[in-house]
């Protein structure tokens, strides 16, 4: 799945019930330790590259016509819904 590249070794401490878990997913899987390890870090670089979403304001559509002010009632008296 992962082709070997260089890489560089690096040990790192798991806590033995996360270690645990993560040695059942592989089995699970067919995977290895390593290639969840390596798929875990991918995601977590990957994402924080990623550019945030920009929050959206309202309204979207700006209209200069006259503004309406009107309760869901007073809506569903004018316009079928089926």
């Amino acid at each position: 799945m992962f082709m070997k590249q260089e890489s560089i070794r690096t040990t790192v401490d798991i806590p033995a019930p996360l270690y645990r878990k993560l040695k059942e997913q592989a089995a699970g899987t067919g995977s290895s330790i390593r290639e969840l390890v390596l798929l875990g870090v991918r995601r977590v670089v990957l994402q924080a590259q990623r550019p945030r979403p920009k929050r959206v304001e309202f309204p979207l559509i700006v209209s200069k016509g006259p503004q309406v002010d009107l309760t869901n009632e007073q809506i569903y008296e004018h316009v079928e819904f089926p």
